[in-house]
């Protein structure tokens, strides 16, 4: 069953979405970045491209060719994807085709919306039973 991890209290959500898909990447684990809209998804493609600050993370959009040997992929929430290893989502809803994924990752920002949304995505997956962790970076700087 997918496992579902909440990072809570984020300053820019963005950096923390390439952060946590660099780690992974590390790790030997592929990431799909879903993002709700074009803005979001031009914005993640342009900050991949300097994550880190000396190097940049290799990616693709999630229906492009070279998708299955990429480590990360964006979709802009279509739920195609060539990997269900990770998930990391930047919607404000939980995404329908998050079950196809080992695990999920949702980020949720400091503004008061955004934990609102953030604990009712909470709540649709603690109802149905999904295993829940819980990261609260709000003393951290710069996430």
């Amino acid at each position: 069953m997918t496992k579902v991890d909440f990072y809570s209290g984020i300053d820019d959500k963005l950096r923390l979405a390439c952060k946590l898909s660099h780690k992974a990447m590390q790790n030997g684990v592929r990431v799909v970045l879903s993002t709700p809209d074009a803005h979001t998804h031009n914005a993640l493609d342009k900050l991949l491209w300097h994550y880190p600050d000396t190097a940049f993370l290799p990616h693709c959009n999630s229906d492009a060719p070279e998708a299955g040997e990429m480590p990360v992929v964006l979709d802009q929430g279509s739920g195609v994807s060539p990997h269900h290893e990770l998930l990391i989502t930047l919607h404000d809803e939980c995404p329908s085709f998050f079950s196809r994924f080992d695990r999920v990752i949702e980020i949720i920002g400091r503004g008061d919306d955004d934990k609102l949304k953030g604990r009712e995505r909470f709540k649709f997956y603690k109802d149905r039973g999904y295993e829940l962790g819980h990261f609260d970076l709000s003393d951290k700087k710069g996430t």
